[in-house]
């Protein structure tokens, strides 16, 4: 796909002005592409879309690379991919909209509108806001309960309803965990207080106001639109392999949609001119200054310099805030099966990055600050090569995989007799889990996760290795260890299942029959 610029930075027909002045600063955009194709090469990944908007203007956008591993079509600023998380403030954005109208208030209680919320404690549960829910600081671990939502059947009021079985990391307010099952709670606000759903929300409010108009949260509706990028999981961190969509209508609030660098450029622009489009103002100051102040704080090493130079961070409403060398950076990220994203923006400089891919290993951060880089007339930096180090080195760090099967224990035999773990094991996050023999196999079942449906191989002792029917980006070794007690009855069931984003532990469940 060719460069694209906006028309006044053309000249000579297709012949691109190398050189382009914004503010004084000149800005080589041929070097830009250049770094971009060299980057999407060097990290692997196999296709990004990138789009530079400045001073109200989308200025560049190219695809890299293919589609889908192994064919030759590439994106381009139309393509479709999921930008997960990023839709977390699209959600405080139309929370924004409904204080605005009265509808609601950013202190009121969680429980004013969803009586059947809870959390780990009594004076939690009745004092959780709004506010809260949206910066992450209600005390749970981040991505605590993610396993019960993820793939699953559960409708947002049944997860919304288990949330008051996942434990404290953290005092109330005393802390940053970043939570999913939080933007799901706030989805359901929504569809209370307006009585639409999430998405006929924001496509009323955001999408159709802005004419993003090939944004999507039902995968079907999208996969007809045409030009979607396939997602890919990674092997050994080095081997991209498609795999199929995943639905996440049900929990769109926390990271639904499905956009491209065309319609997300509309969306930078916005909330770059504080929330007005055309002749609209669908944000008032007060609303902006809500969404982009620090309502939630993490720590900045004071004794050393950091590659950035950050002063602070923290999160506001839907979004993480920092500085980029005094300057502020508004942004976010999204990981979805298969594709990771990013959107940031340095709204004193007019200026947002969109970086877009289908892929779980891209260079979402060093692409943005080689862009902010080249806008400020810093000195370039290879942020790129520089991250790529960062995470081969942290990938190469992470032992948990390789130290349980060097614990392995060849030649072992289960103590427990394999029609004795046949049951009914319960776990008060999930519910039910299933344990059952098909023909000669044990196969475990998760009646809401029809995904995480295993067969299981002894490993060692009583611990098996669920083999999933479907392939998962996310898991790599899984496992699960029948426990018993003195007399050798089966008492329930511990998983292990080494990775970065699902807590299987939470799962752990007792054997009810």
């Amino acid at each position: 796909m060719t460069l694209h610029l906006v028309k006044k930075y053309l000249v000579l027909g297709f012949i691109l002005l190398p050189i382009l002045s914004f503010s004084q600063r000149k800005v080589d955009f041929e070097k830009l592409d250049q770094y971009f194709s060299k980057s999407q090469k060097e990290w692997g990944v196999p296709g990004i879309s990138i789009g530079i908007v400045k001073d109200g203007e989308l200025v560049f956008s190219k695809g890299y690379g293919t589609l889908e591993y192994g064919k030759k079509e590439q994106p381009d600023a139309e393509t479709n991919f999921a930008i997960a998380s990023n839709s977390k403030a699209f959600t405080s954005a139309i929370m924004g909209m409904l204080v605005q109208e009265g509808k609601l208030k950013w202190t009121d209680k969680v429980r004013d509108y969803l009586p059947y919320f809870a959390l780990y404690d009594d004076f939690v549960s009745e004092n959780t806001t709004i506010e809260d829910i949206l910066s992450h600081r209600v005390g749970l671990t981040t991505f605590g309960g993610d396993i019960m939502w993820y793939n699953s059947d559960f409708t947002s009021e049944e997860i919304i309803s288990n949330i008051r079985h996942l434990k404290p990391a953290y005092g109330f307010r005393d802390g940053f965990g970043y939570s999913n099952v939080m933007f799901i709670t706030a989805g359901e606000i929504i569809k209370t207080v307006t009585g639409k759903s999430w998405y006929d929300n924001v496509k009323e409010r955001i999408l159709d106001p802005l004419e993003m108009d090939r944004t999507f949260v039902n995968v079907p509706q999208m996969v007809a639109a045409g030009n979607s990028a396939k997602p890919h999981t990674l092997i050994n961190d080095s081997e991209n392999q498609a795999i199929p969509y995943t639905s996440w209508e049900e929990i769109a609030a926390t990271g639904g949609l499905f956009s491209n660098v065309d319609d997300l450029s509309k969306w930078v622009i916005f909330n770059l001119k504080n929330g007005v489009v055309g002749d609209d103002t669908l944000f008032t100051r007060s609303t902006r200054n809500t969404l982009w102040n620090q309502h939630n704080m993490f720590a900045i090493d004071r004794t050393q310099s950091n590659p950035y130079g950050a002063h602070f961070a923290g999160y506001g409403l839907g979004w993480f805030l920092r500085d980029y060398h005094g300057k502020l950076r508004v942004y976010h990220t999204g990981g979805y099966d298969g594709m990771i994203s990013s959107i940031n923006m340095l709204p004193e400089e007019n200026l947002g990055v969109i970086v877009l891919t289908n892929g779980l290993k891209a260079p979402i951060g060093s692409i943005p600050a080689y862009v902010f880089d080249a806008f400020m007339g810093r000195e370039e930096t290879d942020w790129s090569t520089i991250d790529l180090k960062r995470h081969n080195e942290s990938y190469a760090s992470d032992t948990r995989i390789e130290d349980l099967r060097k614990a392995r224990q060849e030649g072992t035999s289960p103590i427990i007799l394999a029609e004795d773990l046949i049951g009914t094991y319960h776990s008060d996050l999930y519910g039910d889990i299933e344990v059952k023999m098909n023909g000669d196999k044990l196969e475990i079942i998760f009646p809401h996760t029809a995904s995480l449906q295993a067969d299981l191989t002894h490993w060692h002792h009583d611990t098996y290795q669920m083999h999933f029917v479907k392939k998962h980006p996310w898991f790599t070794l899984a496992l699960v260890k029948f426990t018993s007690d003195a007399s050798q009855k089966v008492t329930g069931i511990e998983f292990t299942v080494p990775n970065n984003d699902f807590w299987f532990e939470e799962l752990n469940a007792i054997k009810v029959k």
